[in-house]
């Protein structure tokens, strides 16, 4: 009987022990999985150039639902409401700031002109900015003529560097002097390096949308300017997924700015 009853109790015993191993093993957290960063081939940043005139293509650009940044024109009828609806959809707004090109046609009201005065050329930026709410920086529309100057530029890199905002030259003239006077005086800067629809051919949009790639993979980033037409952003809708499967990321110019530009070697 009493061999029973130890037989019993080392058999109870053993299948507490048994129990007891058991739960720890089921409750002993597991290794959370560890996930290999996705290698980044190059950032790009895209720029909607032209906002303002209407809403007309508001619906296609939000179905694009990634980083854009939306050049809004001042003094237009829809200037205000793009900003503001932009903004809204989650994307970066800047100023697009008529400037005086070498040919003087088809000017916008308030374009600052070369002849002007820094004062005149700062009231103007003032007024600019205050109709495009949410602006978080200027680019350039027109001004070849403009960007060449230093005091016209000067006058206004001065005010953009009071309200610490950032300039993206849109590259319209090779003697463009912004780069060197924004570097001077420690300003926010990056400048354009592909224009993706200068024909209106879905085609040709895809064309450049490659150049712009293919900078991106070279230099670590690349810069590309469009405009609000409704072939372009149909392309890009199609095309910036593919571009992510590839490995490219696709960021606001500002993540450019704020991660800094890697530096470019002479192709």
């Amino acid at each position: 009987m009493k061999k029973d009853s130890k037989y019993k109790i080392a058999v109870g015993i053993l299948i507490l022990i048994i129990i007891v191993l058991g739960f720890f093993l089921v409750s002993k957290p597991k290794k959370a999985a560890v996930r290999v960063p996705a290698v980044v081939k190059g950032r790009i940043a895209i720029i909607i150039d032209d906002l303002g005139y209407n809403l007309n293509n508001l619906r296609v650009l939000e179905q694009i639902r990634r980083p854009l940044t939306c050049s809004v024109l001042p003094n237009l009828e829809y200037s205000r409401r793009a900003a503001e609806e932009l903004h809204a959809r989650g994307y970066h707004v800047i100023l697009h700031l008529p400037m005086e090109p070498q040919e003087k046609y088809g000017l916008e009201k308030n374009t600052i002109l070369t002849s002007m005065d820094e004062e005149t050329i700062r009231s103007i930026l003032r007024q600019d900015l205050s109709s495009i709410v949410y602006a978080e920086g200027v680019s350039n529309h027109m001004g070849s003529r403009a960007t060449e100057d230093p005091a016209t530029m000067e006058a206004i890199f001065k005010e953009l560097k009071k309200r610490r905002l950032y300039f993206l030259d849109s590259y319209v003239s090779s003697k463009s002097v912004c780069s060197q006077l924004a570097a001077k005086i420690s300003l926010g800067f990056a400048k354009r390096d592909v224009f993706l629809d200068n024909k209106s051919e879905p085609a040709y949009i895809k064309q450049q949308i490659y150049k712009l790639k293919s900078r991106a993979g070279f230099y670590g980033y690349a810069i590309g300017i469009g405009h609000d037409r409704k072939a372009t952003l149909e392309v890009l809708k199609e095309m910036i997924p593919e571009l992510e499967k590839e490995g490219y990321r696709m960021v606001f110019v500002s993540d450019v700015i704020k991660q800094g530009a890697p530096k470019r070697l002479k192709r």
